[in-house]
């Protein structure tokens, strides 16, 4: 055949196929789109459904106590006036007991508890402080006479470490985590420990051992998980520091959910030795993390639980945020994922629109922003969480043997299985789906690292949805499991993440964003945080507070 036959069979098959690509295209989309009405209507009718159930389990929580009202105070304030000898550590930690008492038997956050124990550890810091202390003694100790809080996953010497499974339930801790033990290092007390889910993979925090941990701004819907113990008892106003830990979300989704604050710090500077069996030597994309009514407490508590490696986040860092670059992403197009409901639209525009205000000029206004990778970020999570060393399964049975789902799905049939569903869900996901490719997972997860490094550079923030839609009704999720992802893909880029706190739906739920920077630059999502949380509502109390 000659040359000229060649190209023109070429040339007309490319006319030919050129319609034919242009056709389906247009039928992929429609056929998405679609899909996400369908979804909209889904999740309508799943939240009609449940809230027929869980509606009438909303609870008001207690009214906060006079007594009870420098709990309103932040961690580092609370600090400063036991150093200079204005507020007693016992009396802190006393009132933090009382408001404990009071609000857990509706939310049902705690699992075990230290009290006479910390009352004495403070009666002993301000023996300490009355008979005088130098102040390198404060310096290395800035959160001296301070009550904590841990989730029940990070070990705290002497109190319960079931990480929420049957055969645990009568483990106790025989040692710190490193993050307990680098706070207590600091001064702080710790006084309860907190309720997970099954091993801390799930998006709710329930488990066959404590039960269900409640959100106190409406008790018939979920905190979120693993750290939702924390994140409830920390809403509620009964302690001032809570350690959480945040592998897809588990600090973020709390805080969201709960309406606080957070910080998932740039992977690998936080070590999560003691943490769920962790002997803090893998890699991981797993972060010690904290939840907290106060955006300023966020940097120097995660100083503290970086240790040597604090550095390298960059907290100190001075931040101008009228001098920052911003993007934004309105909402993911992950098939597995369901649509943002348009409260969480409306809260974007509204963090949108005020940056664009206080604009310098329009170059630093915000910009719309997309990369593929966004549409496939619970597949991207899961191939990574493969690449972690703990085996879900093996851990289920206190590394005794491994539950497989063939077995325990029957079981759960018959009333017989030692696990909630969500955990057998999450076995039937490790060991019967197919597992995600990895070489495509690998460059997908490379190039859109590169590409948000690049864009980001180490003066520009992303503004992210945190979730679908406000806090979910209790076992709602187990219809919609993958919704986490919108914080999960973070863990995957090992990228720091601010949850913001932003005011409350009509019905009292709160509403947020999340602010993402390039990895070391911690401090820009903090200072964007704390700008966006002050000016659009922040944290709400889920109770009455006297004037």
């Amino acid at each position: 055949m000659s040359k000229t036959n060649t190209d023109q069979k070429e040339n007309f098959e490319h006319h030919n196929n050129k319609p034919s690509k242009i056709f389906y295209g247009i039928v992929c989309t429609m056929l998405k789109r679609a899909f996400f009405i369908f979804r909209i209507y889904l999740d309508m009718f799943i939240d009609f459904v449940f809230g027929l159930i869980f509606e009438g389990e909303r609870k008001k929580l207690p009214e906060l106590d006079k007594r009870h009202s420098i709990l309103l105070e932040s961690a580092v304030s609370l600090a400063e006036k036991i150093r200079t000898k204005q507020l007693k550590s016992e009396e802190l930690v006393r009132t933090c007991i009382e408001r404990i008492q009071a609000v857990n038997p509706l939310i049902n956050a705690v699992t075990d508890e230290r009290f006479e124990a910390a009352l004495k550890d403070a009666k002993e810091v301000d023996s300490m402080i009355e008979k005088g202390l130098p102040d390198e003694y404060f310096k290395d100790k800035p959160f001296l006479g301070v009550p904590f809080t841990a989730k029940e996953s990070h070990a705290v010497s002497g109190l319960t470490h079931t990480l929420g499974i049957l055969s645990r339930r009568h483990m106790r801790a025989a040692d710190d985590a490193e993050c307990v033990r680098l706070m207590r290092a600091a001064g702080g007390i710790p006084i309860v420990v907190t309720n997970v889910p099954e091993i801390n993979k799930w998006m709710e925090t329930r488990n066959m051992v404590f039960g269900q941990t409640r959100n106190p701004h409406h008790t018939g819907r979920s905190t979120g998980g693993s750290s939702g113990g924390e994140a409830a008892l920390h809403a509620s106003i009964a302690v001032p520091i809570s350690i959480c830990s945040d592998i897809g979300g588990s600090t973020r989704m709390p805080a969201f959910y709960c309406g606080l604050y957070a910080l998932n710090p740039t992977a690998g500077h936080t070590s999560i030795k003691g943490s769920t069996l962790r002997s803090g030597l893998e890699p991981t994309m797993a972060s010690i993390g904290f939840v907290s009514r106060h955006c300023s407490d966020l940097a120097p508590l995660t100083k503290i639980v970086a240790g040597d490696k604090a550095a390298g986040l960059n907290l100190d860092r001075a931040v101008d945020v009228k001098k920052l670059r911003y993007f934004y992403v309105e909402t993911a197009r992950d098939l597995r994922v369901s649509p943002i409901c348009k409260d969480l639209r409306d809260t974007m525009t509204k963090a949108v629109t005020l940056l664009t205000e206080q604009a310098p000029s329009s170059d630093l206004a915000p910009k719309p922003f997309y990369h593929n990778g966004f549409n496939y970020m619970f597949a991207l999570w899961r191939y990574w969480m493969t690449r972690e060393t703990e085996v879900f399964g093996k851990m289920l049975t206190n590394n005794s043997g491994e539950a497989k789902f063939i077995v325990e799905l029957p079981k759960k049939l018959l009333g017989m299985s030692d696990f909630t569903l969500a955990a057998i869900l999450k076995l039937a996901d490790d060991q019967i789906l197919p597992p995600v490719n990895k070489e495509w997972a690998e460059q997908t997860t490379k190039e859109l690292r590169e590409e948000l490094i690049n864009l980001l550079g180490d003066d520009g923030v992303l503004l992210f949805p945190s979730a679908p839609a406000p806090a979910p009704y209790h076992y709602s999720p187990l219809l919609r499991p993958f919704n986490f992802a919108y914080w999960g893909i973070f863990n995957v880029l090992k990228f720091p993440a601010a949850q913001v706190p932003i005011g409350l739906t009509s019905d009292g739920l709160p509403l947020g964003i999340q602010v993402v920077a390039a990895p070391h630059c911690d401090a820009l999502c903090l200072a964007v945080a704390e700008h966006l949380g002050k000016s659009l509502g922040g944290v709400q109390a889920p109770c009455n507070i006297p004037q």
